[in-house]
């Protein structure tokens, strides 16, 4: 998914205020509390789902580093990084334990840059694939499960739960194609790059990454891209109302 190359107590600190602030506000809503639990599930198929995605690919495109280390797997303990998953359920996007790769194993049908390019978009495209999956499951229970069931605890919660996983995998999807160092879309996009400017822009991934953190810190990935992940939502939603004549 993604890897920081710089000192990462930097991270830690804003990720400890972010949670800190995070908390303050929950102490103040407990319902904002109970959506926190609420969304636990999400965010561990989210990043589960991510992680295999990327190693699936690499395994598919002949590099079994993924499988050698364990997480050709569907366990969230094998997927789960402590610092993203907080921060997945404290600030609304995070990660999960990057997928180890080697370009160098790629079948040579295609190049090593296009490798990583498909390797990089699974894991979004996993999770937009999921927020579908999830909406259809979503609209099959409302159309088909009845007033009685909708409007029980039991199938209150269930519903709650599916809804936060559809948002949650959208989020986790849309925030990993930022083309940005350490995202996914920082890969996605190196084929698309003239030569010199893929030059330029390894030259200054450090660059990037600073950049990335004013923008994280900042607020303003999130106005960036939040017009964007309720686009997508709406768009996914409105698939699943067709589908079943809402």
């Amino acid at each position: 998914m993604f890897n920081f190359s710089f000192d990462k107590r930097v991270i830690y600190v804003i990720i400890a205020i972010m949670v800190l602030s995070t908390v303050a506000q929950y102490a103040n809503n407990p319902d904002s509390f109970l959506g926190l639990l609420f969304s636990i599930p999400g965010v561990l198929i989210a990043i589960t789902f991510h992680e295999f995605a990327h190693g699936f690919v690499a395994y598919k495109l002949g590099d079994n580093t993924a499988k050698m280390e364990g997480r050709l797997s569907l366990n969230p303990l094998d997927h789960l990084d402590p610092i993203g998953t907080l921060l997945l359920l404290f600030a609304g996007f995070g990660w999960g334990k990057p997928v180890h790769v080697n370009p160098t194993n790629y079948t040579r049908k295609i190049s090593m840059e296009k490798g990583e390019a498909l390797v990089s978009v699974a894991g979004p495209a996993m999770n937009l694939l999921l927020a579908i999956v999830f909406t259809i499951i979503d609209g099959a229970i409302y159309k088909f499960s009845g007033i009685v069931f909708l409007s029980s605890t039991v199938g209150r919660i269930i519903m709650t739960l599916i809804q936060s996983t559809i948002a949650i995998n959208v989020g986790l999807g849309i925030f990993n194609l930022i083309p940005l160092p350490p995202l996914d879309g920082s890969k996605i996009i190196m084929p698309l790059l003239p030569y010199n400017a893929k030059q330029w822009f390894r030259n200054n991934e450090q660059i990037f990454y600073i950049v990335f953190i004013v923008i994280w810190i900042t607020g303003i990935a999130g106005m960036i891209i939040s017009p964007i992940i309720n686009l997508v939502t709406t768009g996914i939603m409105n698939l699943g109302g067709f589908i079943f004549g809402f």
